[in-house]
Formats: structure tokens, sequence, C-alpha cells
């Protein structure tokens, strides 16, 4: 099944708070595949009562504003019309805050769950300006100027960071401290490249190869592997 978005926009925007409600990631851009998620941003004003939400009546789990970290804030994983789909917080003034900072230059980072590297604050500008809107009305800002000239400093100081701490867990042969480190590097690196192209980086899906760091990437392949499998085999031995 497909969902219906005219008539799903028009109960997330009767939700009260609810001021703009827009369509984003990979079906905003029209690069979506069959499998993709539907990712919608509620822009509210105030609050969101996640009573309200659930009183939509769809299976899923609904979370209240902030329990998610900052500043992810929070929202809901929804089933609907058999497809899963992700309802996302977006504070209108908090939004409109860190536009404000960002088309100065300004940005700052915070460890996110689901983020290796962090979520930049000017993420919920990028968010702002590449989403789709459905219901409502937003100011969909270009890319500042000065976040292009000022923002690559921080990420590559990340990286650079990242990199001195590899070399030290490689040295002690700590093989999940000394790839994660990489791992930070090569992301933090396509941070800096994005911004210097003055491209949006969402999150960190794909960030490495939309940036062009394919071989890097590479060189933290594991031999012979699966990705799959590595994921279940550490779940099943871990315990998750």
């Amino acid at each position: 099944m497909v969902v219906d978005l005219d008539a799903f926009a028009d109960r997330l925007a009767g939700i009260p708070g609810v001021v703009a409600v827009a369509l984003g990631g990979s079906r905003a851009r029209g690069a979506e595949r069959p499998d993709s998620d539907w990712d919608l941003a509620l822009y509210y004003r105030r609050t969101i009562d996640p009573d309200d939400v659930r009183a939509l009546g769809y299976q899923g789990t609904v979370v209240a504003p902030g329990e998610w970290a900052y500043p992810m804030n929070g929202g809901a994983w929804l089933s609907v019309d058999g497809e899963k789909v992700d309802l996302l917080y977006r504070d209108l003034d908090d939004v409109e805050r860190w536009t404000r900072a960002a088309k100065e230059g300004d940005w700052e980072l915070f460890r996110v769950p689901g983020y290796i590297c962090g979520m930049p604050t000017y993420a919920l500008t990028a968010e702002l300006a590449t989403g789709r809107v459905l219901r409502g009305a937003l100011d969909q800002p270009a890319f500042p100027e000065a976040l292009r000239e000022t923002g690559p400093e921080r990420w590559r100081w990340e990286a650079d960071f990242a990199l001195e701490h590899a070399s030290t867990h490689a040295k002690r042969n700590d093989v999940p401290a000394c790839l994660g480190m990489c791992t930070v590097a090569v992301l933090a690196t396509a941070h800096a490249r994005m911004l210097e192209l003055a491209e949006w980086a969402l999150n960190e899906k794909g960030l490495a190869s939309k940036a062009g760091l394919e071989e890097a990437a590479a060189l933290l392949r594991i031999k012979d592997g699966d990705l799959s499998a590595v994921v279940s085999g550490l779940g099943a031995t871990l315990g998750a």
C-alpha cells in the first residue's frame, strides 16, 4: 500500500499547535527507494501533546517533545496504510533561532543517538530548506554563504582529532575504538566537504559517498565480510 499523503497531511495539520507540515528525506527529493520510510516534520509553536498524536489512531510509538536528545526533540514511529512513517517534532521558534545562527556561520554540535559524529544544529536549517511543505507556510532559506566559509574548519578539526586518537588505539590493537575513530574522521571530513560545496547534509546516511570519499570509506571495509552478518553477529554477542 501507499500512504495517502494528502489525507494524512490534513490530519497532521489538525493537531493542536502544529503550524506547518513538511515531507522530508529521500521522498521530498524524489530519490526514494521502494523500501524508503516516510519522514514528516511537524513544525509547531509552544508544544505538542503526544496524546493528540496518539488520538490519530495509528499503531506505533509516540513520545513527547524533548524525549529524544536535543536537537532531535521527539516524534513518533507509526504504521500508516502499511507503510513506516516517522514524525519529527520541530519547535519552529528553535528552528528559526538556529537558522539565524547558520546565516551568520554559527552552529553547535550535539551528541544524538543514531549519529556517529553528532547532529549539527544547522541540520534543522537543512530540513527547513529542503523539505516539501504540505500544509502551512515556512520560510525556506538558501544555503548561507557564511556557513560555507566557517563551517568546514570545525569539521576538519574533528577529523584530525579523531585520527590522532585512532593512531593511539591502533598502537594498542584496540580494534573497536580505532575503527570508531577512523569512521568519525571520514564522516567529519565528509561534512566539511559538503559545506564547502554548499550542499546540505541532513544526516550521515550515504554521507561519505555524497562527499566523494568512497576510497576512504573502502579502507574501513571488512575483508570478505558481509556487513549484515557482522551486525547480526554483534547483536547476538552483545545480547542486543
